[in-house]
């Protein structure tokens, strides 16, 4: 293998130059905008930012006081009280144009989306087209949901974790309006705003009612969760922050949305199909294990130990990662890469740091990749990179035994019976998805539903799914209302007096 050079045209400058000329009200040379009042505007203090591919400068978010995010949300109230009397035809026609403009430019936004979250191009590409892919299929079947249905009284406001920009928070911003609601997010802290904003401008200039914000967390929680003139919240991230957000909601009975992360497990039982097993295991590790439906700890039965590491390694060590534009000649395609960095480096030292410290007080090291052994270019920053690991048997005082790592570390637990199994598999009270390899139908169905994630595949991963299939998660990785399909239009729009949509509201009952 030769070395490597970055693929022509695929540089953040000139991706950041495209942004500048294709969407100049909210791109300029020195600083990205912020989205409120139905217009563009240049507030907010832009931050130093890092691309995690190889620590070079791009732009960051202009953050917001809490004060201007409060008029932001105000003029949203007001944006909301016009958009709900559209008619339905228009909103159509409206997100419709707006997807147009997204799928013309494509390229752009998964291009901003490998400099800004660091997805190799195959998985940047279907984020965008997840997004709008999935938004055209709400296009087409929103009537029937929509019927005996009204807007929310005031607009929904968004703050989602960084990894999924477009097929999880652009996707449910446009399902939103297009259901009648005004719409606020926040830009992630992390990564993605270049992305976001691009997306954002193409979509209101077929006049949806957008707001985009950057801001901390912790300035912009008051108005962007306890604002009273919010119809929703809607947020995607971690336990903690969660936490904090429902601790922060004004009202408790004000609709909202809390997809949390757990720690999603795979289980293997009786089984025997280890070719099957074997490809699946290295499509776990696609973006780093970077999502809310990854699966990072494997539970298995001691007797298939020994069939299970001999699919598994081979599995771990064919992953390929390195620098997503790094390309032998400049005439290639983009690599097929299984993940990039992480989001940053400092999440990669922290998890080496924690994979060391397990291994010294117990854990059994049974694969550690080294970084160079990745794709990179002469030379570049590799400090956001972490190469794949698996660790035996994880000390329980490890954060890598019960709570979930979000990046290329794998925890392994081995189990003699069926109460083990389970209660490994279920170690983070709740999860999002869950999958059970098992040969007997019977065995499989009888086990599965004892094990406490909202979605649980036998013999198959499951993941977050949309269009029909609902999605929610159960215990702590999820409160509030379940989304997908007919649940995610009921989840921002009003029913009959007294409704209440299906979800997680442990002492309340949600107010329609």
């Amino acid at each position: 293998m030769g070395s490597f050079s970055l693929k022509p045209g695929t540089d953040w400058a000139t991706a950041y130059g495209r942004c500048c000329a294709l969407a100049p009200e909210a791109f300029a040379p020195e600083r990205v905008a912020n989205r409120w009042g139905e217009r563009w505007t240049w507030d907010g203090r832009p931050g130093d930012a890092t691309s995690p591919v190889d620590g070079s400068a791009i732009h960051g978010p202009p953050r917001l006081s809490a004060a201007t995010a409060g008029e932001a949300v105000a003029a949203a109230l007001d944006a909301h009280v016009r958009w709900r009397e559209v008619p339905l035809a228009e909103r159509k026609a409206r997100v419709t144009a707006a997807l147009d403009s997204l799928t013309e430019h494509r390229e752009l936004l998964a291009l901003l989306l490998v400099w800004e979250i660091g997805k190799p191009w195959r998985l940047a590409t279907a984020d965008v087209d997840r997004c709008i892919d999935g938004v055209r299929w709400y296009v087409e079947q929103i009537e029937p949901m929509l019927d005996g249905r009204t807007p929310l009284d005031g607009p929904v406001s968004n703050i989602a974790s960084w990894n999924y920009p477009m097929s999880v928070l652009m996707h449910a911003m446009l399902v939103q309006a297009l259901s009648g609601n005004a719409v606020i997010a926040k830009t992630p802290t992390d990564g993605g705003l270049c992305c976001l904003t691009m997306a954002v401008a193409l979509a209101v200039r077929e006049g949806l009612p957008l707001t985009l914000l950057s801001g901390s967390g912790a300035e912009l929680s008051g108005p962007l969760v306890g604002g009273a003139a919010l119809g929703c919240v809607s947020f995607v991230g971690g336990r903690d922050a969660g936490g904090r957000i429902a601790a922060a909601l004004a009202d408790p009975g004000k609709r909202h949305v809390l997809e949390q992360e757990g720690l999603n497990c795979w289980g293997v039982w009786e089984y025997g199909d280890w070719d099957t097993l074997g490809g699946q295991i290295r499509k776990t590790f696609d973006y780093a294990k970077q999502r809310c439906t990854a699966y990072p700890r494997f539970v298995v039965q001691r007797e298939l130990f020994d069939r299970f590491l001999a699919v598994y390694l081979p599995a771990v060590r064919s992953v390929r990662f390195g620098h997503p534009l790094a390309v032998e000649s400049p005439e290639d395609p983009l690599p097929e890469l299984d993940f990039g960095p992480l989001i940053n480096a400092g999440k990669a030292k922290e998890l080496a740091d924690q994979v060391e410290e397990a291994v010294r007080t117990g854990g059994v090291p049974l694969h550690r990749g080294e970084v160079a052994e990745g794709r990179f270019l002469p030379g570049q920053d590799t400090s956001a990179y972490l190469a794949p690991v698996s660790i035996l048997d994880p000390p329980r005082s490890s954060p890598l035994f019960h709570a979930e790592p979000f990046g290329p570390v794998d925890t392994i637990e081995v189990v003699d019976t069926e109460a083990q199994l389970l209660a490994a598999m279920n170690a983070s009270n709740g999860a999002l998805v869950a999958t059970l390899s098992c040969d007997e139908e019977s065995t499989a169905q009888r086990l599965s539903a004892q094990v406490r994630a909202f979605k649980v595949g036998i013999n198959r991963p499951r993941s977050r799914g949309d269009r029909e299939e609902l999605f929610g998660g159960l215990g702590a990785s999820w409160r509030g209302a379940f989304v997908g399909g007919e649940l995610l239009v009921r989840s921002v729009t009003q029913g009959p007096a007294g409704e209440r949509p299906p979800g997680n509201f442990p002492h309340y009952t949600l107010h329609s």
